[in-house]
């Protein structure tokens, strides 16, 4: 259960028009603020957050990756990568079929938990690189695994507040897997999507206020007004009880202020992996208090769950145009009749 907090707190904690890739005079291709590179025709410098790595032509295509976190692989399975995949941690957090028939035919090796890497198996399948999300704690197993010649490189997607942006890294896997031209494919139709459902959802009159995510103990995590989640309620034409505020993190208040806040709010979005407003009540019985747990809907991420494993965090990391397509059939169904809900799912 601590990693299935940890996935939504970091999600919703961190979380348009089209974000076209910047070319600067030096050839250098902008996929967000967090993650660029160049190249000069013998190698390819990225540079990811704090981090620069150097890639020479001649180490790539990567042909044997092991992902050390669930949110990267949506990447590789979007531009049908799967094969390089040779190692990853925690598969039970898994949700693609077609990984899980990997692991269980001993295609895909299991390298530990995010408790603990098992470093040694890392080292003895010999990767191309490994690619996962920077956690400092892990600074020693990091610099181990380097010692033994092993590249590391950190992709911090989570942190970034633009969903077209977050899509983007697609295009960095298709560089350096060799799947470039699926890449760009992939990303311009995800992207294009995204306008035209942008644009039909600014089409309707109507501006529903909205409420996301719930409480951990006392405390309700909200995005703050400039983050991911922010964005996409947004980009769907709904109206964010904290549009107005400024912070790329999550904003932390008591019941009692989301409860002043939330009036009138007639959706409430991201609660959680529940599967019911029993469910709900039994985690926190205050919920009955709030006007849209009477009269309004309420929506949870567990449309694609199974067992330990949830597609919204896997897919949905790439799938930007469906996870709005998603937001537009709750605000506003007379605008997608015909469409049911990819990955959140109305509690009863």
């Amino acid at each position: 259960m601590k990693l299935k907090f940890l996935l939504f707190a970091t999600f919703f904690s961190v979380i348009s028009c089209k974000q076209e890739p910047k070319i600067s005079n030096n050839n250098e291709i902008s996929l967000s603020s967090k993650l660029k590179y160049s190249e000069d025709g013998e190698k390819i410098n990225l540079v990811s957050g704090k981090f620069n790595y150097t890639f020479k032509n001649n180490e790539l295509p990567f042909k044997k990756v092991i992902l050390l976190n669930a949110s990267l692989l949506g990447y590789i399975s979007e531009i049908d990568a799967e094969n390089t995949i040779i190692g990853v941690a925690s598969p039970e957090y898994i949700y693609s079929q077609k990984l899980n028939d990997m692991i269980a035919q001993g295609k895909i090796h299991n390298v530990g938990t995010d408790q603990k890497y098992d470093v040694e198996k890392i080292i003895s399948l010999k990767p191309d690189v490994i690619f996962t999300n920077y956690i400092a704690s892990f600074d020693n197993t990091y610099q181990l695994l380097k010692n033994n010649g092993i590249q590391v490189v950190f992709l911090d997607e989570y942190m970034e507040q633009k969903p077209l942006e977050k899509t983007a890294y697609l295009k960095l896997f298709g560089k350096l897997l060799g799947k470039e031209e699926i890449a760009n494919e992939k990303y311009e139709q995800i992207a294009k999507n995204y306008i035209d459902l942008k644009k039909l959802a600014a089409s309707s009159k109507s501006k529903p206020k909205v409420l996301a995510n719930e409480m951990y103990g006392d405390v309700w995590y909200l995005p703050g007004g400039k983050t991911f989640t922010a964005n996409y309620i947004s980009d769907a034409n709904g109206d964010y009880i904290l549009k107005n505020n400024n912070e790329e993190k999550a904003v932390t208040m008591s019941f009692e202020e989301v409860y002043v806040k939330s009036k009138e709010t007639q959706y409430w979005v991201n609660a959680g992996n529940h599967l019911s407003k029993k469910e709900l009540l039994s985690i926190n019985p205050f919920y009955s208090k709030l006007e849209v747990f009477n009269k309004g809907k309420i929506y949870g991420v567990t449309a694609k769950e199974k067992q330990k494993s949830n597609d919204f965090f896997e897919s949905g990391v790439v799938r930007s145009d469906l996870v709005l397509k998603d937001y537009i059939k709750i605000f506003h169904p007379e605008l997608l009749a015909d469409y049911q809900l990819t990955y959140l799912k109305e509690l009863q």
